[in-house]
């Protein structure tokens, strides 16, 4: 590699990164190469990439598994806190800068980043992409120790099952393939899509689910390092149905470790379950564009993750579609012992709130075009937006990342303020030393893709690579 934007204070031999001033990692010269190693050539992208990844193994900033700190919450040698998954889908460099400052400022350690398979495709950011991206951010903000990365929803489709299962299961498993390979040792795993409740008991209504969460999870566990144990998680209901119930869950654990035990004795099992208890992904949005008020049960939530620690070994039950619950509401999941909750449509919400209006205007016709068979004739053009501005972020990528300097600074300020609120709420503040005490990184370096190839890609004149 004959050029870096690090200049003498990284070095590259013979395949090797060494850091020799880490302040130089936090600074502009990060944002270069992050910047590269999404938008540059594909040469010059995949060494950036490297470049990331390399650095990340000589100074502490590695990609984990949470498995470890997970199972021993299901032993009960920690608890009382709730693990935030965050889904960073749009101008994912600056917005995980802005999580990651809030990370360090209050010693955060568990908080995941997460991607779901839907989201991959319609923000354009593949695992490996990603990775990188993450990866860049948190060292930009000074941030060390274990990055927990999860390929979150990967996701067997219903209807493409129903037709062709063997190509639908595979498609998962291609995904697991890529994502493993990039860093994502973090995988979960939905079959809750094939739940039937026509059929007549709870064991019948569940088993295509778990017996194809197992078929995925194996797949899983082939591909993992060596020293890795990925962790697994299962989903027991489909967002936005009937809430879950304790015997439902207990029908699938039961079903899913009995197959796994015959399929593959010893082989290592979940570490959490998702379920429902009156959430929907991206909230229920009214005519207006506001979002209708969530009832939670977090009765339900508690008795569910009881149950999945004490009977099965588990950190306990999983929230999907948090980040629209009014703020008063975040307290409850560390009270009830929540393993993990996800949150992604807040942000995205945030991030179109403070983009300039031409911008705004552009999308919104962009989706007029694009994204019109979408649109239910009962819709209001705040409902169709609403729902359907997810669908423009990887169109619009480069000009996200793009976007003036007041706009980002608009922004930082407000992600920053909103993940500290969450990171407190959810009662991560402090849990930087738990997370080092029981998760601990594999050092692994990959193969230098082009050793002479110059990995600096110039940003636009007017991107904001500045602190």
């Amino acid at each position: 590699m004959s050029d870096h934007p690090f200049n003498k204070s990284v070095t590259v031999l013979d395949g090797r990164v060494t850091v020799h001033d880490e302040s130089a990692i936090a600074s502009p010269a990060m944002d270069k190469l992050a910047y590269t190693a999404v938008f540059g050539e594909q040469d010059e992208r995949d060494d950036a990439r490297w470049l990331i990844w390399e650095i990340g193994q000589s100074i502490g900033v590695q990609v984990a598994s949470i498995h470890d700190l997970y199972l021993a919450r299901g032993r009960g040698e920690v608890s009382g806190f709730t693990v935030p998954a965050m889904n960073i889908r749009g101008m994912a460099y600056d917005t995980a800068r802005a999580l990651f400052r809030s990370a360090v400022r209050l010693k955060v350690g568990a908080l995941i980043l997460e991607i779901a398979r839907s989201e991959i495709a319609y923000t354009d950011q593949r695992p490996a992409e990603y990775v990188a991206v993450m990866l860049a951010a948190a060292m930009r903000e000074g941030f060390r120790g274990p990055v927990f990365i999860q390929g979150d929803h990967f996701q067997v489709n219903a209807k493409k099952f129903a037709v062709d299962p063997v190509t639908e299961v595979n498609g998962v498993k291609q995904l697991a393939r890529e994502a493993i390979a990039a860093g994502f040792y973090n995988i979960d795993v939905d079959t809750s899509t094939l739940v039937d409740l026509s059929k007549p008991t709870l064991k019948e209504q569940q088993r295509t689910n778990f017996e194809q969460c197992v078929e995925i999870a194996l797949t899983v566990r082939s591909l993992q390092p060596k020293g890795v144990n990925i962790s697994v998680g299962g989903e027991i209901g489909e967002v936005g149905t009937e809430n879950s119930t304790v015997e439902e869950l207990e029908t699938f654990m039961d079903g899913f470790n009995t197959t796994l035990k015959r399929r593959s004795p010893g082989t290592e099992g979940l570490a959490k379950i998702s379920v429902q208890s009156g959430t929907t992904h991206g909230g229920v949005v009214l005519p207006d564009g506001s979002i209708a008020d969530v009832k939670i049960d977090f009765d339900t939530l508690a008795r569910l993750s009881k149950v999945a620690r004490e009977k099965y070994g588990l950190a306990g039950a999983v929230q999907h579609g948090a980040s629209t619950l009014p703020d008063s509401a975040f307290h409850h999941f560390p009270r009830t012992e929540t393993a993990e909750i996800h949150l992604a449509t807040n942000f995205q919400t945030m991030l179109y709130d403070n983009i300039p209006d031409a911008l705004r205007d552009e999308i919104y016709e962009w989706l007029r075009k694009n994204a019109k068979d979408e649109r239910k004739p009962t819709d209001t053009d705040e409902q169709f937006f609403y729902k359907t501005r997810k669908k423009a972020l990887g169109h619009f990528k480069k000009r996200f990342w793009d976007l003036p300097a007041e706009s980002k600074a608009a922004l930082a300020k407000e992600y920053e303020a909103k993940f500290s609120f969450l990171f407190t709420q959810l009662a991560v503040v402090n849990t930087r030393e738990m997370v080092d005490r029981f998760v601990k990184p594999v050092e692994q370096h990959k193969p230098q893709p082009h050793p002479d190839l110059a990995v600096v890609e110039a940003a636009p004149d007017d991107a904001d690579l500045s602190d």
